[in-house]
C-alpha cells in the first residue's frame, strides 16, 4: 500500500501499491507521475525553494513559507491523489 502524508510544511510518500508486478503496475505510476510533476513543477514554475529526497518506495518534501502558486500546485497534487485513492482504496490511502 501507499501512504501518502501531507502536513503542513511536509509531504511524505510511501509503500508500493503492488496493484501488478514492477513495471507493469498503473497505481504507482500514477502516483509516482503526479509526484514527480509537484516536485518538478515547484521548482521550475515558481521562486520557491524546497528540500526533496527519492528512493524507491519513498518520496520526502519539505517546504516552509510556500507561495499561492506553490500552494495551488500542492492542492491539485492532493485532488490527484484523492482520486486515485478513492478508485484505488486497497492500494492508495491518503493520511
Amino acid at each position: 500500500m501507499i501512504e501518502v502524508r501531507i502536513r503542513p510544511e511536509r509531504i511524505k510518500i510511501s509503500g508500493h501499491a503492488r496493484y501488478a508486478e514492477p513495471g507493469k503496475d498503473i497505481v504507482c505510476a500514477a502516483v509516482t507521475a503526479l509526484t514527480q510533476t509537484l516536485i518538478k513543477s515547484i521548482e521550475e514554475l515558481t521562486d520557491d525553494e524546497i528540500e526533496y529526497s527519492i528512493s524507491p518506495g519513498r518520496v520526502d518534501i519539505n517546504h516552509r513559507n510556500l507561495s499561492e502558486k506553490s500552494k495551488t500546485l500542492v492542492d491539485s497534487f492532493f485532488i490527484g491523489v484523492c482520486l486515485i485513492a478513492d478508485e484505488f482504496p486497497e492500494y492508495v490511502r491518503v493520511l
